[in-house]
């Protein structure tokens, strides 16, 4: 069957320099306090529609979705000012169509001065997201564009010294894989690994997460033959499918996606590898579809994102990375109508636009009591972490923070400067 979606071996450091880097390491990882399940799971709010309801009519769904974290795809500033004072965490999107005129210094400042900086701190903004499925898509200028803009608005954000406030990063589509089955086989794009491998070193340096959007409904569709619907769907109950050369066991085809791309970090960068955590920025299933879109069904989609809310409420990581609890943004809010393509991209909200639900979910969110911001929503309980987005383990080994990873980072940054035979790039 395929899983549908490389590890290499790290070599040695000298001793000294290894120490030096794993004390650090030992440091960042000291326990901290436990997350919260908002702090795990969150959704996209797309506004691609002529009958959505304002921003404010969000607010009380998310809510009844026990969910604290929003990604929208712009600045928009009235969607902004709805979230101030709710204590939601917001991933800001920097469209396509900007990244040229960020990708400049000065561009980039003028940017985050006029779409950030007016909205802090009431509105709780964690990340910018820096285009969206830029390196599958046919515009080399936005590919060429892509990690100067990241590192233009890390930069102006570094200057506002919301650096450590604020995260920059970029989401991709899995079309970045050249291979993905099995997950242990895991490799970029030759192609892409010109763009890929730096970005990943930003990654690393930043201590920012690597983003993707992970669909098993269209591998589904893809070959509905090859691949158990009970697989897609994430369906507890099904059997699952072994990795050969790891031994390690699939219960589902979301975990085998993030598998595969995090075996692809660390074949195409071993340093990155270390530190860079991946986190799902999209994932959902559609409630209708065009005639040949057979699976799109709501009885479909209410198993797969129901049972996402549950696997992301275990607290549990991918069959590679158990630690690291999976964060995830279900794709979308609301349907929304004007989208381009089949029928299905319009159909993937849990709400219609009269905020009535477009079927009912067989899993009902833990609900957070009120929090900070006066809204209910504080999702990550307090002002003062690094991005301030809760991590996730409530485990007595602690959990990863932006703090966590950020002192990582500096410790991958300062093996490759002192020690390049460990931490060689693979590209």
């Amino acid at each position: 069957m395929a899983l549908r979606l490389g590890c290499r071996r790290l070599q040695r450091a000298s001793g000294v320099y290894l120490a030096v880097a794993l004390c650090v390491l030992v440091l960042a990882l000291a326990p901290a306090s436990d997350a919260t399940y908002v702090s795990l799971l969150g959704i996209n709010y797309g506004r691609v529609g002529n009958n959505l309801p304002p921003p404010q009519a969000a607010l009380p769904l998310l809510q009844n979705l026990g969910i604290g974290r929003v990604r929208l795809y712009d600045p928009d500033p009235g969607t902004l000012r709805a979230f101030a004072k709710t204590g939601i965490e917001l991933y800001v999107g920097v469209p396509d169509q900007v990244l040229a005129t960020v990708a400049d210094p000065n561009g980039a400042t003028s940017w985050v001065k006029t779409n950030i900086l007016p909205f802090l701190p009431d509105t709780k903004i964690v990340a910018l997201t820096v285009g969206n499925e830029v390196l599958t898509g046919n515009n080399t200028a936005f590919t060429r564009s892509l990690l100067p803009a990241m590192q233009s608005l890390h930069d102006a954000l570094a200057a506002a010294n919301l650096n450590k406030q604020i995260a920059v990063t970029t989401a991709h589509n899995l079309g970045v894989l050249g291979t993905s089955y099995p997950p242990s086989a895991g490799a970029f794009r030759k192609d892409l690994l010109q763009y890929l491998c730096p970005i990943l070193d930003f990654h690393a340096r930043t201590g920012s997460p690597f983003l993707v959007n992970a669909y098993p409904y269209f591998a589904y569709s893809d070959d509905p033959k090859g691949i158990h619907l009970e697989y897609a769907l994430l369906e507890p109950s099904y059997a699952g499918v072994p990795d050969a050369n790891t031994g390690l066991h699939y219960p589902n085809l979301l975990v085998a996606q993030i598998d595969a791309a995090y075996h692809a970090i660390a074949a195409a960068n071993s340093a990155a590898a270390r530190v860079v955590e991946i986190r799902v920025s999209e994932t959902g299933w559609p409630s209708a579809g065009d005639a040949n879109e057979k699976a799109a069904t709501p009885q479909n989609a209410a198993r797969y994102n129901s049972n996402l809310m549950r696997l992301v409420a275990e607290w549990k990581g991918t069959p590679l990375k158990p630690s690291v609890p999976l964060r995830v943004y279900l794709f979308a809010l609301f349907n929304e109508n004007t989208k381009p393509g089949p029928a299905s991209e319009r159909h993937y909200g849990l709400y219609n636009p009269d905020s009535t639900p477009v079927y009912q979910l067989s899993y009902n969110p833990p609900h957070v009591p009120g929090g900070g911001g006066g809204g209910g929503y504080n999702s990550s309980g307090g002002d003062d972490g690094y991005y301030d987005i809760s991590a996730a383990s409530p485990e007595p080994t602690g959990r990863w923070t932006w703090a966590h990873a950020a002192v990582a980072g500096g410790v991958a940054v300062l093996m490759l400067a002192v020690c390049p035979d460990a931490c060689s790039l693979r590209c």
